[in-house]
């Protein structure tokens, strides 16, 4: 019996030495698969740096545990008890990046709609960012998981329009952007050197705060813009961008391209920002100044994935069909005459009975076809392009044609609001009014401009009997007009402005 002891304390011995000799390998395999992290997280919080280290290889037996009954309570349908549950998950497992994502998505989606109030609900979705944003890609730097996660929650939550609240999100999302970038519109120079205290203080919150590092908001915006930063679909495309940079699978870039250039579209479509942030009330309306880099981006898209191709170039066809309309109802007829130009030659055989059709003749299907639609995005876009062509006409003496548009504005804005007639629709579809929209194009054909004439502005106020100084602020309280106000910007001159060369096939 002692003999037999003997062996067996020698056989226990040597395999304790045998696996001091194989740790150090096992632990190289472990890390090259990914099936573990063994490295120490630096600078992380102390209850982090307790589990990673003192639970060791119980952790994960803690993680499951934990996994199966976050499960049950998100089948049951108890949301904030899985988000605690979950959370404890992340201190167990920081590198798994599941579970942010989970945690994310059951907070953006789940928990904030068991809120009726609106202001409830942001702070959900507030929180679901920031998770994904400061903490989750702190330990996951290079996971495009997590890049996507945070795109998609900016791109579709925020942006879309399926949330009864997604305009208090978009409000409160811009309000916060306004304090750090003025207008929506980055001074670079500035944010790269900064000059003043002030705005070393601006970049300093940019960077730890928001993490909007200005070098890269610079290459996005060199990509893809100009784009209005205080809009959810512009970190959307900032994001996705990071993640393309800090991913290491070219398999997980293709979701990121989507994203861009889904968001894209969706700045196209509304990606302009007006009105006073202080209101609280903001107004949407298209970016039509980003289609030549929307098209390339579709573009881009197509070369990169083969299999897909004919999809996206789908897509391609209908979004160069509707920035042809765009451009053509707000007075931007040159550009819109060179993109469909480009549509034809590039989708010839696509295009059905539309092929080799006049501009006009397809403007004017368009808009007899949209006008019966629900969509937001459209809908303002020919209430403010009609108006704009409208106002455009009065101003160089055609008043026949300049009322006849601006009274068929006033029937598709009628004829909106009476197809949207329960509390539920007005609230996720709602428009402005008619006299916000005409105020808004006004202010903006009536502010100074190099290209704009001052004599067809003096002629247009005194048509509409406005103040001489109508228009002409930054910074001046200009009366309100008579029958007029809030709308997507139309740039309109007594010329067509300068249009983008379409992209080379």
């Amino acid at each position: 019996m002692t003999l037999r002891k003997a062996i067996l304390s020698v056989v226990i011995i040597a395999a304790f030495i045998a696996s001091h000799f194989i740790q150090g390998s096992l632990n190289h395999d472990r890390e090259t698969f990914g099936l573990t992290r063994t490295a120490i997280i630096s600078n992380a919080p102390p209850i982090l740096a307790f589990t990673t280290v003192a639970l060791g290889g119980f952790r994960g037996l803690i993680a499951n545990t934990l996994w199966i009954r976050t499960t049950e309570l998100q089948e049951d349908g108890k949301y904030f008890e899985a988000v605690q549950l979950a959370d404890w998950i992340t201190k167990l497992q920081p590198h798994f990046t599941s579970v942010w994502v989970h945690q994310a998505w059951n907070m953006a989606y789940n928990i904030s709609v068991k809120f009726p109030n609106p202001e409830d609900r942001w702070l959900w979705v507030q929180r679901a960012i920031e998770l994904l944003r400061d903490e989750g890609m702190r330990y996951n730097p290079h996971e495009a998981l997590m890049y996507r996660e945070l795109g998609w929650i900016y791109q579709h939550k925020m942006g879309a329009y399926l949330d009864d609240a997604h305009m208090t999100y978009k409000a409160r999302w811009a309000r916060q952007i306004e304090d750090i970038i003025p207008g929506g519109r980055p001074d670079y120079a500035t944010l790269l050197k900064p000059d003043t205290a002030a705005n070393s203080n601006r970049v300093a919150i940019m960077v730890n705060k928001f993490k909007l590092v200005p070098s890269i908001m610079k290459e996005v915006d060199d990509q893809y813009g100009p784009l209005e930063w205080r809009l959810p679909e512009s970190h959307a495309v900032y994001w996705s961008y990071r993640g393309l940079g800090e991913s290491k699978k070219e398999a997980d870039r293709a979701p990121l391209r989507r994203v861009v250039f889904q968001s894209m579209l969706t700045a196209f479509q509304r990606g302009r920002l007006y009105t006073n942030i202080a209101t609280r009330s903001i107004e949407l309306g298209p970016n039509l100044n980003i289609v030549a880099k929307t098209s390339k981006a579709y573009e881009d898209m197509m070369a990169a994935d083969e299999k897909m191709a004919d999809h996206f170039a789908k897509g391609h066809k209908n979004f160069l069909r509707d920035a042809v309309y765009f451009l053509y109802t707000s007075n931007r007829e040159k550009e819109a005459a060179q993109w469909w130009a480009y549509c034809q030659k590039k989708y010839a055989d696509q295009l059905g009975d539309q092929a080799g059709m006049s501009l006009e003749t397809f403007a004017v299907a368009k808009v007899s076809e949209d006008a019966n639609e629900t969509s937001t995005d459209r809908i303002k876009v020919i209430i403010t392009g009609l108006l704009a062509q409208g106002f455009f006409s009065l101003g160089n003496g055609d008043e026949d044609r300049g009322e006849s548009m601006i009274r068929l504005a006033t029937k598709v804005h009628a004829n909106f609001e009476a197809r949207t007639p329960n509390k539920s629709m007005r609230q996720r579809l709602a428009i402005a009014s008619l006299n916000d929209y005409k105020l808004e194009v006004l202010r903006d054909m009536l502010a100074p401009a190099e290209d704009v004439n001052p004599q067809f502005q003096n002629t247009l106020r005194t048509r509409l009997n406005l103040p001489a100084d109508f228009g002409r602020p930054p910074g001046t309280n200009a009366p309100v007009a008579p029958a007029a106000p809030a709308v997507p910007k139309a740039p309109v001159a007594p010329a067509a402005p300068a249009s983008p060369t379409p992209p080379k096939r």
